[in-house]
């Protein structure tokens, strides 16, 4: 039987009441947080207005506000009935599969997951459920949207399952060496030296997923391999799970290039940011050609976050959001000075 009891409240004229009773006392200060942060973050998150008598705790506000409160609570509840943890990060992914229209397929508690040795890695968006779909099911994918999104992290976890599942028999990771807007200069040492800056945050991917002993020897008996994208020139991948990463500052050529690297048995993924493209001028990034070129092939998969998505501190959101409206304010001065001049 369920631990979670709905109980009408009195309606209110403005929209909808709900009281939600938890039999179990000693999981419910794990649901509220430590003075009720984990209530007050979902009030403030869903828009809805919430309280605590013993243990009910009543949701009131609009009514599909008051219901996604109720399936945010209801799924964070399960997950503490299972035995798993509720902190900071599971109310944030609450909160953002509750306010947007997610498949009704999927709640909180039944979402699809990764699995890893080191466990599950589960999605924290709407956009992530559909990303670790595609990426169980399609044998290329593309992975577009802003930073925080978890593009890159998710690709390397189905790609360290399916290795550890011996599905793949190696990973290739790959980034285009490109210079995010500065001038590093000379950089010394041997070539792995001078490109592992570029592909740190693809090291940092793994050694979430795998012990660092794992990591360590895997990369020296060839089972992984890191390497910029120029290395991938005259070879064919076979049986391997390959992922691209920062893919927007590929150009055209380099693009169909790494594409067409894809042997037997191999899955590929691509993933970037179209907003931060940091290509010479006039260069035409080979993501966005790609895109235009490829979506809606057979076998190859396009998944497209947005700032909802994004899964890094509240604030990153706001961020990406602000750069988002000030693009679309100057997109906007242009077409009417555009207008103007054909006017003249």
């Amino acid at each position: 039987m369920s631990q979670i009891a709905p109980f009408p409240a009195p309606p209110r004229p403005d929209g909808k009441a709900v009281t939600l009773q938890f039999r179990d006392n000693t999981l419910l200060p794990l649901l509220l947080g430590d003075h009720d942060r984990h209530l007050v973050r979902l009030e403030q998150g869903l828009g809805v207005r919430m309280s605590c008598r013993g243990n009910r705790v009543a949701i009131a506000g609009d009514p599909a506000r008051v219901d996604a409160a109720q399936a945010a609570l209801e799924g964070l509840w399960r997950r503490l009935e299972r035995g798993e943890g509720v902190g900071r990060g599971e109310v944030e992914t609450a909160i953002r599969m509750a306010e947007t229209e997610a498949d009704p397929r999927l709640p909180l508690s039944d979402l699809p997951a990764i699995r890893t040795r080191r466990g599950a890695v589960g999605p924290r968006s709407p956009g992530q459920a559909l990303y670790i779909e595609a990426l169980a099911g399609a044998e290329m994918v593309f992975g577009v949207g802003p930073a925080g999104t978890g593009k890159t992290y998710l690709a390397v976890a189905q790609a360290v399952a399916m290795l550890q599942a011996g599905k793949v028999d190696r990973i290739v990771l790959s980034r285009p060496a490109v210079e995010a807007g500065e001038r590093l200069g000379f950089l010394p040492g041997d070539m792995k030296e001078k490109v592992d800056p570029y592909l740190r945050p693809l090291y940092d991917a793994l050694h979430d997923m795998l012990p660092g002993e794992q990591v360590i020897r895997r990369l020296g008996n060839g089972e992984i391999e890191v390497a910029p994208l120029a290395f991938m020139r005259g070879r064919t991948l076979a049986h391997a799970y390959v992922i691209l990463d920062e893919a927007q500052n590929t150009t055209a050529v380099q693009m169909k290039m790494f594409l067409t690297r894809m042997g037997e048995g191999t899955r590929m993924v691509i993933t970037g940011d179209l907003s931060q493209i940091d290509l010479p001028t006039g260069v035409r990034s080979g993501l966005k050609d790609a895109l235009e070129t490829l979506e809606g092939v057979a076998g190859i998969s396009v998944v497209r976050f947005d700032k909802r998505d994004v899964v890094r501190h509240p604030l990153v959101a706001r961020i990406v959001d602000a750069y988002d409206q000030r693009a679309a304010a100057v997109g906007e001065t242009r077409r009417e000075r555009a207008r103007g001049i054909a006017i003249e």
